[in-house]
């Protein structure tokens, strides 16, 4: 075909496709609603009614009377009498099959104490003689203002028959008993692997915690779930999610068992909550999930996977943060980098040559520091990619690195309520000057960096609302501390709204699809029970979900 025929045949079906999706009419119209949602340049906007088709997408979103012109002859109307509608909500960085099988465990997130804690394990493992293993997470000694980590002998006085291990409240420590150490073969002469720690007494015995790479020697040992425990894992955490109001959420750290799992719940009908998935590392579940390149979207945006999940450091409860001077509270410790930089930029250079956005899990400066300096190395090479590589949690970031996200284009990924959390034990870990340019939103915001939000579930939370009243606040849940911690790096509602849905869906390179209510896009949003814009900040963290929709289709609604 000659060119120009061609052209005008092109250019006559965009005018066809366009003349369509003005044409169309919507099969659905929510009336009297008080929505809330943010235009594609990020600006709030009001709207009272919204429209969408039997497929899922949006037609109208303002007024009821240009809503109404868009109706079919005989579309469902749904009277909202007033609630307040917002977005879908996205969580940037979560586990899903982590939060759904986190509740077949003992959970100690509400323990206080070590003599607590040793008591719900010990009532957990007597509630299931079957299990040959107990295991479960949630323990934080800061808590329990312990002075020290707790050992393996006081474990044992739960159960000293069976191997227990468990998980601390950030993932990167466990607590095991003298049975699970035997069992996993650790002993005295059992040295540390790169990356990791054991931890020991005076004379060089395991005392019973394995900090970050050292919790592999336990994983290596511990029983892998089956198809059912997994497909039980997914149904759980799918209904936590919609009942919080979370539409999309980015899953940071799949392998193939759990990628086969998500297109078989897409096939049929049952992912409730969108994924975007991260391969975790870049070893054999990569070479295997990468054979024909990213996956950008399946079955209508229901799932992706075109992102990897690196890991650079720790966490600094545990001390595993790798900090580029001293720990303030330990100074015989700067904790650990888990590759030397070399041997991280080989991985971050594998996933960026496939044509994979790279997300690397970074606390500690010294870690934040060692991936933007792979990344501007990185960039020289493959220029133009668009990839939006990220940091995920940028938590303690040295002011002259937090200026090189903007420059290197590096979207911060950040969790709001892991700044509430930690405000018990961080400024403790790294001072009174590294604090100043810890969990930074504000500074990232100023210099026109855009967040995505998450919460890092099953460690916090899954609650968006939670998140936005952190971020908000600077509070925990309980008001905590009085007039917020560094309150100077809150965030307003709109920000906070903006990094849960839109900006969130940019760092997924989702957001011509999904994060804001607009014609075209899908009709992912929920009803809640107060107006964010309304209540007092205190109250926020308190929204109650009353519907979740995806794609046009109720998936939650409160009995």
């Amino acid at each position: 075909m000659p060119i120009l025929p061609l052209r005008r045949t092109l250019f006559a079906l965009a005018c066809l496709a366009a003349l369509t999706l003005s044409q169309a009419q919507a099969d659905t119209v929510i009336n009297n609603a008080n929505g809330y949602t943010l235009t594609a340049a990020g600006h709030l906007q009001r709207f009272a009614a919204l429209a969408f088709d039997d497929s899922g997408k949006l037609l109208a979103v303002g007024s009821p009377t240009q809503v109404a012109r868009k109706a079919a002859k005989g579309a469902r109307h749904i009277d909202l009498q007033g609630k307040t509608v917002l977005p879908g909500l996205i969580d940037a960085h979560g586990h899903v099959f982590g939060l759904g099988a986190i509740a077949s465990g003992v959970m100690l997130y509400d323990s206080t104490s070590l003599q607590a804690a040793v008591r719900s394990v010990a009532e957990f493992a007597r509630a299931h003689p079957e299990r040959s293993w107990i295991v479960g997470s949630g323990w934080n000694q800061e808590i329990w203002q312990l002075g020290r980590f707790p050992t393996a002998a006081e474990l044992d006085a739960a159960d000293s028959a069976r191997p227990i291990w468990l998980r601390r409240v950030d993932g990167h420590a466990g607590w095991a008993n003298s049975r699970a150490l035997a069992q996993a073969g650790i002993t005295r002469e059992t040295q540390d692997p790169a990356g990791g720690k054991i931890e020991r007494d005076a004379d060089g015995n395991a005392t019973g915690v394995l900090v970050d790479n050292a919790m592999e020697l336990m994983n290596a040992v511990l029983p892998k779930p089956g198809e059912t425990e997994n497909r039980a894992a997914l149904d759980g955490a799918l209904a936590q999610l919609a009942k919080v109001g979370l539409t999309s959420v980015h899953d940071a750290g799949i392998d193939q068992v759990q990628d086969r799992l998500y297109r078989d719940y897409a096939d049929h009908g049952k992912l409730t909550v969108r994924v975007y998935g991260m391969i975790f590392d870049t070893t054999e579940d990569f070479d295997a999930l990468s054979k024909n390149g990213p996956l950008n979207s399946y079955a209508g945006d229901l799932y992706a996977l075109r992102a990897v999940k690196l890991l650079s450091d720790g966490a600094l409860g545990s001390r595993g943060a790798a900090l580029l001077a001293p720990y303030s509270d330990a100074p015989d410790t700067r904790g650990l980098l888990f590759y030397p930089d070399g041997a991280m930029w080989a991985k971050m250079e594998k996933a960026m040559r496939a044509g994979y956005q790279v997300n690397v899990h970074a606390i500690g400066d010294a870690g934040n520091h060692q991936i933007l300096d792979g990344y501007q190395v990185l960039q020289k090479r493959y220029p133009g990619a668009d990839l939006r590589h990220r940091i995920e949690h940028a938590q303690v970031v040295q002011p002259a690195d937090i200026a090189r996200f903007k420059t290197l284009d590096i979207v911060p990924s950040m969790q709001p309520t892991h700044a509430t959390s930690d405000q018990n034990m961080a400024e403790q870990r790294v001072g009174p000057e590294r604090i100043k340019s810890a969990y930074a939103w504000r500074t990232f915001l100023k210099q026109g960096s855009r967040i995505a939000c998450g919460s890092d579930f099953p460690i916090e939370s899954p609650n968006p609302f939670e998140g936005i009243h952190a971020a908000v606040t600077r509070q925990d849940s309980a008001g905590l501390p009085a007039g917020g911690w560094y309150r100077q790096q809150a965030m307003t509602v709109t920000e906070a709204l903006r990094c849960f849905t839109l900006d969130a869906a940019w760092a997924a390179h989702q957001e011509k699809v999904i994060g804001t209510l607009e014609e075209g896009k899908w009709a992912d949003f929920i009803v809640v029970d107060q107006d964010l814009f309304k209540v007092a900040p205190s109250a926020i963290g308190k929204t109650r979900v009353l519907q979740t929709w995806v794609a046009g289709k109720p998936v939650y609604q409160e009995k």
